[in-house]
């Protein structure tokens, strides 16, 4: 399995299917991460405006260090959008080794896969109804929902928007985390160079 997704990129529901191993075989979580880039968790959260209309959030966090990378916000999330965020963040950041998620519709598309296997990027899957498999990003979608969401009466998409942009700045270079020592994650781990703004960028899909 390890040669099939690694190695060779291919996703791990076709690398099971390839190898003759239940779908079960590629629920592994990978070591914990020691450095930037090893690992990118990544999630979907739903929430609503004020007039009831529905909205979702789209999050990547950098397991090396807790960095916030990406807080993507619209009314709906399917796989072409998550991965043009993707595609974004890797432009700006480099490409993570592999990517961490849950079982969502947007995650295990075609297209998701795909471009996985594309990228030479492996795709770990956490096992259905444990979400302890994917901790640290579980912490920080409940941190954008009691100090963002819950926080706040949000009239528009912008406005979500334009809270959880500075919100995610500040998380990353203000507050202290108490797994990483008591320091942000920018001190715990800079990275080696500055990066640009994600707010530059304009997604094209």
């Amino acid at each position: 399995m390890t040669i099939l997704t690694e190695e060779h990129a291919l996703p791990a529901p076709r690398a099971c299917g390839v190898a003759r191993l239940s779908r079960t075989a590629y629920y592994r979580a990978p070591a914990a991460p020691t450095r930037l880039h090893d690992t990118w968790a990544m999630d979907c959260m739903g929430d609503s405006l004020s007039s009831g209309r529905a909205d979702r959030l789209f999050n990547v966090l950098d397991e090396g260090n807790r960095e916030a990378l990406a807080i993507e916000v619209d009314v709906s999330l399917p796989s072409i959008r998550v991965i043009a965020v993707l595609e974004q963040r890797c432009t700006i950041y480099g490409k993570p080794r592999q990517l961490r998620c849950d079982n969502g519709p947007e995650f295990v598309a075609d297209a998701m896969n795909a471009w996985g296997e594309q990228h030479g990027i492996p795709i770990h899957f956490i096992e259905p109804g444990k979400p302890n498999q994917h901790a640290d990003i579980e912490r920080f979608n409940n941190s954008v929902r009691t100090e963002v969401l819950d926080a706040w009466v949000f009239t528009s998409l912008d406005d979500v928007r334009d809270v959880s942009e500075p919100w995610r700045h500040a998380y990353n270079t203000e507050r202290s985390h108490e797994s990483l020592g008591r320091v942000p994650p920018l001190t715990f781990l800079p990275r080696p160079t500055t990066v640009p703004d994600p707010s530059n960028f304009t997604l094209c899909a």
